[in-house]
């Protein structure tokens, strides 16, 4: 039996540390997290306001045998090491199981996996610390300001006007997005002209008239141009200098989401999914092995023990003229430097040799990876840029061209990175050039663009607004709550986004906004560093919220349905349209006095014969709106299916076969088919 025990967030992650650690150690998981605020006392909050903001914790729905299971593992052991993810969230999980198996102090360690690679591991193990009661302190406060402003808004905004949810972080990420949409509806667009002279290898663009900078707002301003020039362009000046294209910072958890959105086309969601298993661990044949550090992290430091043999690497692979230096960054207040960027756990581990063991989107980000924590390691490219200006009757026109010297960082990052030479011909000072072929075209200024997914993080990050590893959940609530769409990947708010967004300004101006939620985000990271008490913080947010939100359910006026135009043939008022648990319906506008519901018509798709009747099964929904499928002669006929049955008969045993995911399987025995 072993003695020691460590308990991890994740199944493969356990199974990965348990092959490194040996026979004296059992390595379990907890799944995440195991316990969350209760949904009991004022407001269902599940903290006790009237005494500190203590909170009351409860199982997680499904987590009980979970918990019955780690207490009978903790009970085993002698030594128990949590080892739940190097974050805020990590520590508060390893925290929360702590308290609730009952560790004492002198029965526990706690370890933190940067990289999943058997020499960290190890080194770990052999370094363990404390629970950091700070940082548990942050992550419970951000829980509990999360629980208090997302459970009475979201109250609330149901009430009045039958908006989903509100949150601290999420309502002003809305926010931006519709503030951007009102930008883009005031814009009034400008006219201008360009002037573009064309010769056989280059084009020179009109800049200038004179020694001042020139604008053409109308075709009359732009013709007058035209009639003043001549065929002759005169070479003013020619001006070639060297410059400097830099390699990128390694990556960060904001900057990962938003150059995988841009590159690869990954969702946020996506990207943060498939980090972490490239993370916990991958089957390499002869190894398990996480192929990259902790995705969490708002730091670009690179560790020593990477960084010598990446530079070895690099100057053995592609030269000593190609080695760069390390970058360092100016540390912001909203940046925890905890752990390393995020790079490959080896530089020797080439995308190309790992390939066969991953698929192909784990193949991309890991590449992807790995190709910019190298690139951000070499020399910049160095471009040699010509810039020509040409004179004609006091018009400037000109042109630019640029030749790729060396390409530095860009031998391995090319892929990413486009780079087009653009090369002008040899042409000596004062030479004249001669051309006819000049056009002049009609342009308006743009509004700003919607925000993609990457533009919104980055605006998000620029702001301090939440955290990076928070984004990708954000993103998918406002979306999952109906608030925005996407128009060619670009985000635009609906109509009940706008109302949400308008009422929470109306009375929370001073609260949902960037400025607010930003010194928000400063107070926890002054909790996680120990410079202020954690219910003080909340002490003071709670006096300024409760009384906007009680003010609030008095003063803002609720939103009539919508009336459908039909009347109501029990009590003649209009009928309109309500929402329910299960989506909406239409009933008449003078409830309670008068209870009428309209019976919805339902087209009936039919999928085959009743093997039981002479009946047809049917799409069906369940009250909770879940799709089954059964018989029209119900109640008469009760056969039904949760699967979607196949008009053919098990070859075995004779039942109804149905579909799932592509799989066929009999209804009635073990028979398969894919």
């Amino acid at each position: 039996m072993a003695k020691n025990l460590v308990i991890v967030e994740s199944p493969s992650k356990s199974k990965t540390i348990e092959k490194y650690l040996g026979k004296d150690y059992k390595v379990v998981s907890s799944k995440g997290h195991i316990r969350d605020l209760a949904t009991t006392g004022s407001f269902g909050l599940g903290v006790d306001i009237e005494h500190g903001f203590q909170p009351n914790y409860v199982p997680i729905k499904g987590k009980t045998s979970v918990i019955k299971e780690l207490k009978k593992d903790v009970k085993d052991s002698d030594m128990v090491y949590l080892a739940s993810d190097p974050d805020r969230e990590g520590e508060a999980i390893a925290w929360h199981l702590k308290d609730a198996l009952g560790i004492k102090d002198k029965n526990y360690k706690r370890v933190l996996f940067n990289e999943i690679t058997h020499d960290k591991v190890l080194e770990a193990m052999q370094n363990p610390t404390v629970i950091d009661d700070n940082l548990v302190k942050s992550q419970e406060t951000r829980r509990i300001l999360d629980r208090i402003i997302g459970f009475r808004l979201s109250k609330l905004l149901q009430r009045k006007i039958g908006a989903k949810s509100a949150g601290r972080v999420q309502s002003v990420a809305l926010k931006l997005i519709v503030d951007r949409e009102r930008e883009i509806e005031a814009f009034i667009p400008e006219e201008y002209w360009k002037i573009i002279a064309i010769f056989p290898e280059y084009e020179a663009e009109l800049f200038r008239y004179k020694e001042d900078d020139i604008e053409l707002h109308s075709e009359d301003e732009a013709n007058s141009v035209l009639d003043a020039l001549g065929e002759d362009y005169t070479v003013e000046s020619i001006e070639k200098k060297e410059k400097a294209r830099k390699s990128k910072f390694p990556f960060i958890t904001s900057t990962l989401q938003q150059e995988a959105s841009i590159k690869l086309g990954f969702p946020a969601r996506k990207t943060m999914t498939i980090a972490q298993k490239l993370y916990e661990g991958i089957d390499l044949g002869t190894e398990t092995v996480g192929l990259i550090t902790y995705m969490r992290t708002d730091s670009i430091r690179l560790s020593d023990d990477f960084v010598r043999p990446a530079m070895k690497y690099i100057e053995e692979k592609y030269g000593k003229r190609y080695l760069g230096y390390v970058k360092q960054a100016k540390k912001t207040d909203n940046v925890q430097d905890a752990h390393e960027a995020i790079r490959p756990t080896s530089v020797l581990r080439d995308p190309l040799t790992v390939k066969q063991y991953l698929s192909n989107d784990e193949f991309k980000l890991y590449s992807l990876i790995y190709k910019r924590t190298l690139a951000s390691l070499m020399a910049d490219a160095t471009v040699n840029q010509t810039t020509i200006i040409f004179d004609n009757h006091d018009y400037k026109f000109k042109t630019t061209g640029s030749v790729l010297l060396f390409d530095g960082y860009l031998k391995i990052y090319q892929d990413y990175e486009s780079n087009e030479d653009k090369v002008l011909p040899e042409i000596g000072d004062h030479e004249v050039c001669h051309t006819t072929n000049v056009e002049s075209s009609q342009h308006f200024t743009q509004p700003p663009a919607r925000y993609s997914e990457a533009k919104l993080i980055k605006e998000l990050e620029e702001l301090g607004i939440g955290r990076p590893s928070t984004y990708a959940t954000i993103i998918d609530t406002i979306k999952s709550r109906d608030y925005v769409t996407l128009e060619d990947k670009k985000f635009k708010p609906t109509t009940i986004g706008i109302e949400t967004t308008d009422k929470l300004q109306e009375f929370f101006s001073d609260l949902i906004n960037t400025d607010y939620t930003r010194d928000m985000e400063n107070d926890l990271d002054f909790i996680a560093d120990g410079k202020l008490v954690w219910n003080e913080v909340l002490q003071k947010f709670y006096d300024l919220f409760e009384p906007r939100v009680e003010s609030a359910f008095t003063d803002m006026e609720k939103k009539k349905p919508e009336e459908t135009g039909e009347i109501c043939p029990e009590c003649g008022n209009p009928l309109v349209i309500r929402k329910g648990k299960f989506g909406e319906f239409t009933a008449c506008s003078n409830y309670p006095e008068c209870k009428y519901i309209k019976k919805e018509e339902v087209a009936v798709v039919e999928i085959c014969d009743c093997p039981n009747c002479d009946g047809k099964i049917i799409e069906k929904k369940s009250r909770k709106g879940k799709v089954f499928y059964g018989c029209n002669h119900y109640p008469k006929c009760k056969t039904a299916y949760w699967d979607k049955p196949v008009d053919r008969k098990c070859p075995e045993c004779g039942s109804m076969l149905t579909e799932k995911n592509h799989t066929v399987k009999c209804s009635n025995c073990t028979y398969e088919e894919k």
